[in-house]
């Protein structure tokens, strides 16, 4: 079976719940649809895991390019030759707006680890992919993290820019396709009112997974092959 979650945000016993729930093994597939790292208490824990899995893709996430671009610069040994000007005024700007975002969770249990952990980490962080098509149950998915904005007709996948994939929300009053799904994460549904409000939400081809656990809402599940969903309740 093909399943996606979305938007972990550190709740590694919500994902291990989640897994057990659905009976994941080595038979399936699940798709995480970005930001598994900040926020939430356990960040590099939930990558470390995810790391072990094959069957596991990842796709980035908007907090995924925040970490990825501070942690390069931090993971560089600083000597007499670069401590003036390693740094750049750019570089502060990025950290302090990451950390500001979240990020203090994963920097604090990215410090802990040895310097090859740490490594290993940059090294999974960097294969994330920025989208990924699915192909389950008789239906075509499209699989990213936020969006595709603008949305173009026509326009293939490779020609978005990464900012129009990761840091965007769909229109869901717009059908974008009448042949395949969008799969999204990035806006939690606890923004939505009604029956819709923090569960998963399906409208003119449109999927949105993320259901705010790491704001005391839920995670949620999808299963591609068959449109089934589970919940885990979040634990803090």
């Amino acid at each position: 079976m093909h399943y996606v979650m979305s938007d972990l945000h550190g709740c590694y016993q919500e994902y291990r719940e989640a897994l057990e729930k659905i009976n994941f093994n080595e038979q399936d597939t699940l798709y995480v649809l970005g930001d598994v790292v900040d926020r939430g208490p356990e960040p590099i824990k939930l990558l470390q895991d995810m790391m072990l899995r094959p069957n596991v893709l990842p796709i980035i996430g908007n907090h995924e390019y925040m970490a990825l671009t501070v942690l390069k610069k931090l993971c560089v040994e600083i000597t007499e030759e670069n401590a003036e000007n390693y740094l750049s005024a750019e570089d502060m700007t990025n950290y302090l707006n990451w950390s500001m975002d979240g990020g203090q969770s994963t920097i604090r249990q990215f410090q802990k680890l040895s310097a090859e952990e740490r490594l290993d980490i940059l090294d999974y962080l960097e294969e994330f992919a920025l989208y990924e098509e699915v192909c389950a149950g008789g239906r075509d998915f499209v699989l990213v993290h936020g969006g595709l904005e603008p949305f173009v007709p026509g326009k293939a996948l490779e020609d978005y820019a990464l900012s129009e994939v990761i840091f965007k929300s769909p229109d869901y009053n717009k059908m974008y396709f009448d042949d395949r799904y969008l799969v999204t994460g990035h806006t939690p549904t606890l923004r939505l009112k009604g029956e819709q409000k923090g569960r998963i939400f399906e409208k003119n081809h449109h999927i949105a997974i993320d259901c705010g656990c790491v704001y005391g809402g839920r995670l949620g599940v999808y299963c591609l092959d068959n449109g089934k969903s589970w919940y885990v309740e979040a634990k803090g």
